[in-house]
């Protein structure tokens, strides 16, 4: 197995670049969490013409809802939630400068055709392991929309939080090569 690959946001283009589709990675530094109420909120705002309530360049998004903390912890679990429903609001994100995306599950071709153009990587987090995820979250602030609860935009301080590159800009999907390995 190789060695996994240490990232810091912000991204830059250079960075994304440089992720191959099956890499293993480690980000530690500031992702910010969001799940579908959110990212209707955030299009909204950008069809509308009005600041973000987050510098969106070069960020990292999360999808993830994350469990009130346990006494001592800043956040409980917090396993990934399935990106699809995120599809329709991720390209204009992405033509905004956001790099990277976690979740689960496959994305449509909108979106990874907007990875390539704008230059954006997907990558899954270990869905099933919210606990385990979690231990690599040593801060959380809400940045914005607390009403919506567990699903309001967060900044996560994360160190070592492990994902494995899925799509990257050249157009490479890991769940649809996975499937051709194994078809008999």
């Amino acid at each position: 197995m190789s060695e996994a690959i240490k990232l810091k946001p912000p991204l830059s283009d250079a960075d994304v670049e440089g992720l191959h589709m099956g890499d293993q990675v480690l980000i530690s530094g500031a992702i910010y969490t969001g799940r579908d109420a959110a990212h209707k909120r955030l299009t909204d705002l950008i069809q509308a013409g009005k600041p973000l309530p987050l510098e969106i360049q070069g960020q990292i998004i999360y999808y993830v809802g994350p469990s009130p903390a346990k006494p001592g912890r800043p956040v409980g679990a917090a396993g990934p939630t399935t990106s699809y429903r995120m599809d329709a609001y991720a390209p204009e994100l992405m033509r905004l400068g956001l790099k990277g995306m976690i979740g689960k599950g496959a994305r449509n071709q909108d979106v990874k055709d907007a990875m390539a153009t704008f230059k954006a990587v997907y990558f899954a987090a270990i869905g099933g392991a919210g606990a385990l995820m979690a231990q690599t979250i040593k801060d959380v602030e809400i940045i914005a929309y607390e009403d919506l609860g567990p699903e309001a935009i967060r900044r996560l301080e994360v160190v070592e939080f492990p994902v494995i590159v899925v799509n990257d800009v050249r157009g490479n999907d890991l769940y649809e090569e996975g499937v051709k390995k194994y078809a008999i």
